[in-house]
């Protein structure tokens, strides 16, 4: 095959898997934005509270959802390899892990009003939150079990009912949300407790729907995901747990940046949380596409590695990060077109806050437009990295870049020099900056010497999780 004959097959093959997982991470971020909506219809106070609380069960659920990330590049490895039973052993024991940890998290949120008032979160708010994540805590377990499924069914090139069913998830909790937190059809007026309990039925009402999908499809019954289900697999929990809580800390590091810069808000006011919450929904929505693009690239470069075809894991990468650049350049343009009407959105038109809620959301999203490019390239160098199982040294990168640089400059610049909100969001632009440099650096760098004698790819060091 011809270079550039190689180059348009992986460009077509990062589309076809990559659209699809657009679309299922836009709809599944379209859950939250739902809630974010119809909370800010019901009350400043319950759209302050939703946002804290999201962010809250994100920074556990992110966490967790690294063994979910590790079944990906393992399960798209072994079917490279044509090695069934360690795309199941790998599946199973990721669903293990997940369920261990979606039990084992529950009592912070249940007893989250402490830390967050600890935190100097205003105390309407912190009871509020509190509420909120006493009821949706409970769909941590089946919301990591869809997390690990879609792994699954995703490196096994079934993207599209990844799709379909994040697509029904979306309208179900439309209507959930709609009767539960406004009292329709004769359910009591649940506010804020009301879109929690719309999140849980709606993580049970996924899982369902995947479990039953693979174990019913035809094409996957070689696998036998749940046949002997209940019996350990210790070789391949330690090789799922081994690749997994890097994964995790490094997305926790991400989302810790994010989590902080929430808490700062908070302690700047109720209106400068809220436009904060809108404008992160924002990025994070349009970040959605990014990410999907970035699951691609690791489902091809695992395939590529478990086949040592290290012609089509170079084009393959290449062509994963052209496209997501031009996805990045797209998005800033609309940031800086349209950002009024788009934090607009999320108020009510009679909502008296609305005009400064607005003012601060929009240059909120100016300054998002600038960091576009950096956060694309830095979840596109993650998704490369997961695709050779390397992820030690990425979570590193991760914690430091947003850690010990990000987390301080949101501080100095926000605090420290009084510049406000915007302050806090120019943190944002260094964290991301650095981690985008440093990780893009390491894949290159490991990929020049794929297949190489004695090079990167023909080592186990060089992708030990």
């Amino acid at each position: 095959m011809s270079e550039k004959a190689l180059y348009r097959r992986q460009a077509k093959l990062v589309l076809v898997l990559g659209l699809p997982l657009v679309g299922s991470h836009l709809a599944q971020f379209s859950l939250n934005i739902t809630d974010t909506i119809m909370l800010g219809w019901y009350g400043v106070d319950e759209l302050a509270a939703g946002v804290l609380g999201a962010m809250f069960f994100f920074t556990l659920f992110i966490f967790g959802a690294g063994f979910a990330n590790a079944v990906m590049p393992m399960v798209a490895t072994a079917a490279g390899a044509e090695n069934d039973a360690e795309v199941r052993r790998a599946t199973r024991m990721g669903l293990w892990l997940s369920c261990a940890f979606g039990l084992g998290v529950l009592p912070l949120m249940w007893w989250s009003e402490a830390l967050l008032l600890g935190l100097g979160q205003p105390d309407r708010v912190a009871e509020l939150t509190q509420d909120y994540l006493r009821i949706a805590g409970f769909g941590m377990l089946p919301a990591l079990v869809v997390m690990v499924l879609k792994s699954y069914l995703a490196a096994l090139e079934r993207t599209q009912v990844v799709l379909w069913v994040t697509v029904a998830a979306v309208l179900v909790n439309i209507v959930i949300n709609w009767i539960f937190i406004f009292g329709n059809l004769g359910a009591p007026e649940m506010g804020i407790r009301g879109a929690a309990l719309a999140s849980v039925l709606v993580q049970l009402f996924s899982a369902a729907l995947l479990m039953a999908y693979a174990g019913w499809l035809p094409a996957l019954r070689r696998y036998a995901l749940w046949q002997r289900f209940w019996r350990p697999d210790w070789q391949a929990m330690g090789q799922v747990y081994r690749l997994g809580w890097p994964i995790g800390l490094a997305l926790l590091a991400e989302s810790g940046l994010f989590a902080a810069t929430s808490v700062m808000m908070g302690w700047l006011g109720t209106e400068q949380l809220a436009a904060h919450g809108i404008a992160i929904e924002l990025t994070a929505l349009f970040f959605m596409m990014h990410l999907g693009l970035s699951n691609a690239a690791t489902i091809i470069v695992g395939r590529a590695r478990g086949r040592a075809d290290w012609a089509a894991l170079r084009a393959g990468s290449k062509v994963s990060v052209g496209i997501s650049l031009l996805v990045a350049l797209a998005t800033m343009t609309l940031y800086f077109t349209l950002a009024g009407p788009m934090v607009g959105l999320f108020l009510a038109p009679d909502e008296p806050q609305r005009d400064a809620i607005i003012a601060i959301g929009v240059t909120l999203v100016y300054i998002a437009a600038v960091f576009q490019l950096a956060d694309a390239a830095q979840v596109m160098a993650m998704g490369l990295l997961r695709g050779v199982q390397d992820t030690r040294w990425p979570m590193v990168i991760a914690a430091v870049s947003y850690w010990l640089i990000g987390i301080p400059c949101s501080y100095l610049f926000g605090v420290t020099l009084n510049l406000g909100g915007p302050g806090i969001w120019l943190g944002l632009v260094v964290g991301l900056t650095v981690a985008a440099v440093a990780l893009m650096v390491r894949f290159w760098r490991g990929v020049a010497g794929l297949g190489q004698p004695g090079g990167a790819g023909t080592t186990a060091s060089r992708t030990q999780a």
